[in-house]
């Protein structure tokens, strides 16, 4: 009885994403050729791996029984490739989601370096909000993912990456002081521009506001980053962004940065991405995103 280890992975990544399609998809193939490595697959081992139903298939009892010794195969030859030297031929596709604070951030030197070390890799990038992310990586649509995380989930691996600060900031349209110190009292008499509801910032800001008591607040929260941006610029309110984002227009004179006796906590990012199956492409490049993160708050510290 002799397999390949091309109908290994296959059988990996079916398991994974439960649908032929989306397995041809993701390995770059057809779904005929998919179906045809699992059932060569199954005719050797004289058993059935998997239960087809209409658009997806399970595994069956001995499928699950077996899936675990597979993933170990392919495991062990990454390895055995990583130790020979040859990842710097790698090739193939990484579907990377990004949140938009990262675009801002460092996301250029990423991409610069990653095609410099492994210029065979193509990356397909999609700018999503971290719920949007964390569903994506569970569905394993996403190869990796930049986002507020850690993302709580057994077969989600995360590294973690440089937190990023948050200010305040506004047009000097508004006429405040930069070298004065708001209180939350002035502050609140303008509108808060910040991240939309289902992030960290706003939440913290909201639960924050709702301590003070009786203090009255109108929060803006906005999905895009940049619209948030572009509202400071326009005299709407004052935005809670991260530093890095701002730098031009605090140099032109758009935008001012404002203290005050309250900040919310600096955004703690990850470098999430499906353990199982095992992607060299995405551990490679969540090593690297780490390393570049770093530099990147090195370099805005220094």
């Amino acid at each position: 009885m002799s397999f390949t280890l091309r109908q290994l992975e296959t059988f990996v990544w079916v398991a994974a994403l439960g649908n032929f399609r989306k397995t041809a998809e993701h390995l770059n193939t057809t779904q005929p050729a998919i179906s045809n490595r699992i059932a060569g697959l199954e005719e050797l081992l004289n058993l059935k791996l998997f239960e087809r139903d209409t658009g997806s298939v399970r595994l069956t009892a001995k499928g699950q029984e077996l899936l675990p010794f597979a993933e170990k195969v392919i495991r062990a030859t990454e390895q055995f490739r990583d130790h020979s030297g040859t990842s710097a031929t790698m090739s193939g596709v990484l579907r990377l989601g990004v949140a938009e604070t990262i675009v801002h951030a460092w996301l250029p030197d990423f991409l610069t370096s990653l095609h410099a070390l492994h210029p065979n890799i193509d990356v397909e990038i999609t700018v999503l909000s971290t719920v949007e992310m964390r569903d994506e990586l569970v569905a394993r649509s996403l190869d990796l993912a930049f986002l507020m995380g850690p993302v709580s989930e057994y077969r989600i691996d995360n590294l973690d990456l440089s937190s990023i600060p948050l200010c305040w900031a506004a047009s000097p349209a508004l006429g405040l002081d930069p070298t004065n110190c708001l209180t939350i009292d002035q502050l609140v008499t303008f509108p808060l521009l910040t991240y939309a509801r289902n992030t960290r910032p706003y939440v913290e800001l909201e639960r924050f506001l709702r301590d003070q008591g009786d203090t009255p607040a109108r929060i803006f929260p906005s999905s895009s980053l940049s619209a948030c941006l572009q509202m400071a610029m326009d005299g709407i309110g004052i935005a809670t962004l991260p530093p890095s984002t701002i730098v031009s227009q605090i140099q032109n004179g758009t935008l001012v940065e404002i203290t005050c006796d309250w900040t919310p906590s600096p955004l703690h990012f990850t470098a999430s991405f499906p353990s199982v199956p095992p992607n060299p492409i995405s551990q490679i490049a969540a090593s690297l995103a780490q390393d570049i993160a770093l530099d990147h708050h090195l370099t805005e510290d220094g």
